[in-house]
């Protein structure tokens, strides 16, 4: 295999949830040595899951959660098992320290010192109270280049504000935007599209910071507000509001380019034409110019309805948008959502299924590219997981490393990377440091 972009590079990765974690996976992804710092003693709520030691009543309780259960009992190594943390844990190192102690800090202070970037995405508070801020960082390590990923940012009145996604979705005005014309705000489902924002712009950025330091020799600090770093991609309603006074309101499937678009209904996958749709089938397809229309309604075979005045161009079609769902849901009802993708397509119609997980595994363009990658991780067996985010055509890749397990590389960071003797590793595993669990007072 060819030398990966971030080979050489060790990143300290002290993050949690998911904004942080998505962040240091494409940089491990891509060659950099990610060493996770975690603790036994303390438990970051929904980064390693809900409970590091849930009963199974609790699991099988549970509606929806970010625990990847196996299907017997007793729950062994819960923490091991989060669907939420094993997404964005492959390709990584993990240790355990605690830093609330001197000598947990001076652990954590040997590692930067042998680290090219320290990342972090804790609220501004938890790193002041540790003294773990970007002059002190700075001090140990002259050229680091230290990444915070707060959600508010290191300045302003907002700094000490606390947010999961949710929170933050509701401020950058993204779930105002969200939902249907028809549905009160509080009825919007949980969308946390300002992580998976928040990650990439940060592994950009210190992809960047890195290009500095290889021309300067300098690091520098990186304040990245995950709340800004979302605002460009809701800009086309923000610059609406700037230049026009509006307020754009929820559309729903609807387009706001002036076109026909919307999400339909479909037969169901065992549904016959004359039995109800299955709930889960859907299909997308947008109309946007007069030629497009021609194709949709050869595809349909022109029944009476599309001759009629109230359809016959672009503009009465969007004045009438309301009843032309229904004669469009008509038509999808009777037929499976990838049939009508294969058959508005080959019209030059957009047309698109919404697919569900099993669709997502069993799509034959992903099958083919082989997207999804086999992973063998030893608590959670060996599943299939979502692969790489791009390709480069002349270094090949691919996943390489499991969901890390908590503390799965102690023993290399401690002797290998920051040299400690085998006496002192020894010490430090008796003084609860070094482990593979959480310690019993965590649930």
């Amino acid at each position: 295999m060819a030398k990966l972009p971030f080979e050489g590079i060790r990143v300290a990765d002290i993050t949690v949830v998911w904004a942080g974690p998505s962040a240091t996976m494409y940089l491990a992804d891509w060659g950099a040595e990610v060493i996770r710092v975690e603790s036994r003693q303390h438990w970051q709520p929904s980064t390693r899951g809900r409970l590091a030691r849930p009963s199974w009543e609790t699991v099988k309780a549970q509606r929806v959660g970010n625990n990847m259960w196996l299907k017997r009992e007793p729950v062994v190594n819960a923490w091991n098992r989060s669907t939420l943390f094993n997404l964005t844990a492959r390709n990584k190192l993990s240790m355990t320290v605690d830093l609330t102690r001197p000598e947990g800090r001076d652990i954590f202070k040997r590692l930067i010192e042998k680290s090219d970037i320290f990342i972090e995405s804790n609220a501004p508070s938890a790193m002041e109270s540790l003294n773990l801020t970007y002059p002190v960082i700075k001090g140990w390590k002259p050229d680091i280049i230290m990444l915070s990923l707060p959600g508010f940012g290191q300045y302003g009145p907002y700094k000490h504000y606390r947010a999961f996604g949710a929170q933050l979705e509701a401020w950058v005005g993204h779930t105002y935007l969200r939902g249907y014309r028809d549905m009160d705000l509080s009825m919007n489902a949980t969308i946390f599209h300002i992580d998976d924002v928040g990650g990439m712009s940060a592994a950009f950025a210190m992809l960047m910071a890195l290009h500095y330091r290889n021309r300067t020799g300098k690091g520098q600090f990186i304040d990245l507000a995950q709340a800004e770093a979302f605002i460009p991609h809701i800009g086309q309603a923000i610059m609406d509001y700037t230049m026009n006074k509006r307020v754009q309101e929820r559309m729903g499937n609807r387009s706001i380019h002036s076109v026909v678009q919307g999400c339909y209904l479909c037969r169901g996958a065992e549904a016959g034409p004359d039995t109800p749709p299955g709930d889960d089938n859907w299909v997308n397809i947008t109309i946007t110019s007069d030629a497009e229309w021609e194709g949709f309604c050869r595809v349909l075979g022109y029944p009476a309805w599309t001759k009629e005045e109230c359809f016959s161009d672009q503009f009465a079609r969007l004045q009438h948008h309301d009843e032309l769902d229904k004669h469009i849901e008509a038509w999808t009802r009777q037929h499976d959502k990838f049939a009508i993708m294969h058959l508005l397509q080959k019209e030059g119609v957009p047309a698109g299924p919404v697919m569900v997980e099993r669709d997502a595994y069993s799509d034959p363009h992903l099958k083919e590219i082989g997207f999804f990658q086999e992973l063998t991780q030893a608590d959670c067996g060996t599943h299939l997981y979502p692969g790489l985010a791009w390709r480069l055509s002349k270094t090949p890749n691919r996943l390489r490393l499991p969901p890390v397990r908590l503390g799965e590389h102690n023993e290399y960071v401690y002797k290998k990377v920051i040299g400690v003797s085998d006496e002192e590793y020894a010490g430090l595993e008796a003084e609860g440091h070094i482990g593979m669990d959480f310690v019993p007072e965590i649930p």
